[in-house]
C-alpha cells in the first residue's frame, strides 16, 4: 500500500533529525510523531546504561507538552545513515496503551510500511488504566458526510474498535480536520452470509458491489470472515 504525503513527512522529520545526530555517542537515534493537528513533534533519546529512553518514549513526553492531541503516526531512525528502524518492545507496548490507534513506521523489503501498532504486538497485555484517547480513521472524502450527519455507519474489518468515545481522523486530509464522535454500536457479521439490512446499504445498493469495494480496501478479506458494522454519531 502506498504511503500517504503525511505518512512520508513523519518518516522524512525523522530521518533528517537522525542525519544531523552522530557527534554525540548519547543521542543516537531520532523520532518523529504527528498528532491529530498535523503538528510534527520531533525528539532524540538519551542512551545510558541506566535504561535512558528511546526516542519515541522523548517525542511523547514532548508531544504530551506541547499539545493535548493524540498521536496518530510515529517514525524512528538512527544516525549514522542506519535509516528508518522499528521501535523496541517497550515503546511498542507504550505506543499501544498510550496511543492504541497509532500507525508505526517499519522498514521492509518493500520500502518503508505503516503499521498499526498493535500489528507489532499481537497477544500483548493491555494496561487498563492507562485512559487512552481512541481514534477512528475515515478517508478524507467521506469528512462532509459524517460532518453534516449523513454517514452514520462504517464496516470495518481486523479493527477492534467498540463503543465508546472516539476522536474521527480522516486520512491524509491537508487541513487535519477531526470530529468529537461517539461509536454506539458494533456488530460482526461473517462476510459470505451478511444481508443488505445488516451492512446498512442504501436502497438500490447491490451487496456484490459491497464486498467487492470490502475486498479491494481489504486484499486479506475472505468470505469467511468476519466484518464489523460501527455505528456512530457525533457528539
Amino acid at each position: 500500500m502506498d504511503l500517504f504525503e503525511s505518512d512520508l513527512r513523519v518518516i522524512e522529520a525523522a530521518e533528517e533529525l537522525a542525519a544531523t545526530l552522530g557527534a554525540d555517542k548519547n543521542h543516537t537515534v531520532a523520532a518523529a510523531a504527528m498528532d491529530t493537528n498535523g503538528v510534527i513533534h520531533r525528539a532524540v533519546n538519551v542512551y545510558h546504561f541506566t535504561g535512558g529512553p528511546c526516542a519515541e518514549f522523548v517525542v511523547m513526553g514532548l508531544a504530551a507538552t506541547e499539545s493535548s492531541a493524540p498521536l496518530v503516526s510515529m517514525a524512528a531512525a538512527g544516525d549514522g545513515g542506519r535509516g528508518l528502524m522499528p521501535p523496541c518492545g517497550r515503546c511498542r507496548q507504550a505506543m499501544l496503551d498510550i496511543h492504541p490507534d497509532i500507525m508505526v513506521a517499519v522498514p521492509t523489503d518493500n520500502g518503508p510500511q505503516m503499521r498499526p501498532v498493535r500489528k507489532l504486538l499481537p497477544d500483548t497485555y493491555f494496561f487498563p488504566d492507562a485512559d487512552s484517547r481512541r481514534l477512528l480513521r475515515f478517508s478524507k472524502k467521506y469528512y462532509d458526510a459524517v460532518a453534516n450527519g449523513t454517514k452514520v455507519t462504517t464496516v470495518r474489518f481486523d479493527d477492534p474498535v467498540v463503543p465508546g468515545p472516539y476522536i474521527f481522523v480522516f486520512e491524509n486530509d491537508a487541513a487535519h480536520r477531526t470530529l468529537n464522535g461517539m461509536v454506539t454500536n458494533v456488530q460482526h457479521y461473517r462476510l459470505d452470509q451478511m444481508t443488505a439490512e445488516q451492512a446498512c446499504l442504501a436502497p438500490g445498493e447491490c451487496m456484490d458491489e459491497f464486498r467487492g469495494s470490502l475486498r479491494a480496501r481489504y486484499p486479506e478479506l475472505s468470505d469467511e470472515d468476519e466484518v464489523g458494522v460501527v455505528e456512530f454519531e457525533l457528539i
